[in-house]
């Protein structure tokens, strides 16, 4: 029975930790991403998120487009080519819903308001979307990092080596924003997150190309005030430019389907993405 035991006390940690890729032999720590991804098991989290109002929209000018990608799978987005030709871009990361007509039309939005550059909405779900906050919870738990980065860096393959690129998401995308902004490494112009989990790790941070928003809920339980304070001071050793903006709202504040959606904070965001995103795709 002791022995028994003692494999019990041995194992079953092993057990609990595998879902965050950590082995007995090497325990680490969670990637940011995958760190946010937990909150999918988190009641509190995912009862925050009520379901979405249903939304049809259709756009005269985005499409759906399929691009290959360096794991044999292909990869959706939804584009919106700019007037004129530039090498200007915005990659947009939708929240945990998916890549929904919430995010599609926020892209063309920006597109709009923005003036000659091409607007990419990548699909992380790989086409699948979220009408409860059910699914919405289990389509972000299974993203796996190794199939994200390989949707990023195709999107990134298919705009060129000359394409100048900032990032734009919300809540699960607000994350993986400033993650894309990393993988563009010197294409990178500049990365706004919406209450989206920072990274935290320091050697990553100073690859960083891109000047920082951050966008962020003084409420926010998850991605509290402290984690925000957090980020700073790591951007900060890591030698990066980092605008923070935190407004007296709740988490998903600047979502029009959220009960809590702050229409003046969201506007004030706005504008201040605009100007943000001005400045960097001349």
């Amino acid at each position: 029975m002791k022995k028994l035991f003692l494999l019990a006390i041995v194992f079953i940690p092993c057990l609990l930790y595998g879902q965050t890729k950590m082995s007995c032999c090497q325990v680490q720590s969670p990637t940011s991403t995958e760190e946010f991804a937990m909150l999918s098991t988190d009641k509190q989290f995912v009862n925050s998120h009520p379901d979405p109002i249903p939304f049809d929209y259709k756009s005269e000018i985005g499409r759906d487009v399929m691009i290959p990608s360096a794991d044999g799978k292909e990869v959706h987005i939804y584009e919106f080519k700019a007037a004129k030709p530039t090498n200007n871009y915005i990659f947009v990361i939708h929240e945990w819903y998916g890549l929904n007509s919430y995010i599609k039309q926020e892209s063309e939005k920006l597109y709009h308001d923005l003036g000659n550059v091409n607007v990419i909405a990548l699909d992380l779900y790989d086409k699948q979307v979220a009408t409860n906050r059910d699914d919405a919870s289990k389509y972000m738990q299974s993203v796996t990092e190794e199939r994200a980065h390989a949707i990023i860096n195709a999107a990134i393959k298919y705009v060129g080596t000359k394409a100048k690129i900032a990032t734009i998401g919300w809540c699960f995308g607000g994350g993986w924003s400033l993650q894309t902004s990393l993988l563009a490494a010197s294409q990178a112009a500049g990365c706004i997150m919406y209450y989206g989990m920072p990274e935290k790790d320091e050697a990553k941070l100073k690859t960083l190309k891109a000047d920082v928003l951050g966008i962020f809920a003084e409420k926010d339980k998850w991605i509290s005030p402290e984690v925000v304070k957090e980020f700073e001071e790591n951007m900060k050793k890591a030698g990066k430019k980092l605008t923070v903006k935190s407004y007296n709202a709740d988490h998903a504040f600047a979502n029009p389907s959220n009960p809590q959606y702050d229409k003046e904070s969201t506007a004030d965001a706005y504008t201040l993405s605009l100007a943000f995103l001005k400045a960097r795709l001349k």
